[in-house]
């Protein structure tokens, strides 16, 4: 059996979940999510928390519970705290400002990088070097911090470029004669 699945999910205060069929929604403080869960996995609430289980005892339906018990934890972590990525933009001229709904990029090019933030994601630029992603999905907020980061991802030689806050960039010497 999967264990992260034997584990139940506790709701927090001020989180709604309404289970109807396949469908999970969680509603919260910051706003609401939904998922549709696979058929060989049920989700029951039982008072205060959320326990996943597997409907058929073969692997792919173990390994699914432990998927979508790691899923609806997110949801309610999400709507409840939120999640953020921060990323950091190193180099010469590099920078960054959000202007509403648009991340206006100067990255070395010949031309400045415009990025509409999708709905849902919050950008902030508390400086022109550090940009922050907030959202209350987990998997959109880190989808926007790699698409923002693929647009000049950290170069070897001299570290250059939009990495995470907590990313090691590795460097390489120089050629030497």
């Amino acid at each position: 059996m999967s264990r992260i699945a034997n584990a139940p999910i506790a709701l927090p205060s001020g989180v709604e979940v309404a289970i109807n069929d396949q469908e999970v929604k969680v509603k919260g403080a910051k706003g609401e999510l939904v998922w549709n869960v696979h058929e060989l996995v049920s989700v029951k609430q039982e008072d205060a928390e959320l326990k996943v289980s597997a409907n058929v005892t073969n692997q792919q339906a173990i390994a699914l519970a432990g998927t979508t018990r790691a899923l609806v934890n997110n949801m309610v972590t999400g709507v409840t705290d939120g999640f953020e990525r921060r990323l950091n933009i190193v180099g010469v001229g590099y920078r960054a400002q959000a202007q509403g709904q648009v991340l206006n990029l100067t990255l070395g090019f010949s031309h400045p990088v415009n990025y509409n933030v999708p709905e849902g994601i919050k950008v902030e630029t508390p400086s022109n070097t550090e940009i922050i992603v907030t959202g209350i999905d987990k998997q959109s907020v880190g989808q926007v911090a790699a698409e923002i980061r693929a647009y000049r991802k950290p170069e070897p030689y001299k570290g250059k470029g939009v990495r995470y806050s907590d990313e090691h960039v590795v460097r390489k010497q120089a050629k030497k004669k």
